[in-house]
């Protein structure tokens, strides 16, 4: 395939060939960000212990439901996907005739 460096047209304005490769303006780097305070292990803890204050902690109640929720759907899942598993089984069987 030729070239065609010498069909392309300048640029009046500039003077250079149009699509010319043009360098690319250096980024601007973004500020340094100064460096985290370190602190020590009591006052670590002290601020772990004033987060733990901010949450919103459940009651025993809440708790109580959502654990029995959780046990229930756990047998529903696992109800359904042995059902799902025993279809499959007898599908698997019925075509292939294996196990017969």
């Amino acid at each position: 395939m030729a070239s065609n460096e010498p069909t392309k047209k300048l640029d009046v304005a500039r003077g250079t060939p149009r699509g010319a490769s043009m360098p690319t303006p250096p980024r601007a780097t973004p500020p340094a960000r100064p460096a985290p305070k370190r602190v020590g292990p009591f006052e670590f803890l002290a601020q772990v212990r004033d987060e733990g204050r901010k949450v919103t902690w459940p009651t025993r109640k809440e708790t109580v439901v959502t654990t029995v929720m959780v046990f229930i759907m756990v047998v529903v899942a696992s109800i359904f996907f042995t059902l799902v598993d025993q279809v499959l089984r007898y599908l698997v069987t019925l075509i292939l005739g294996v196990g017969a």
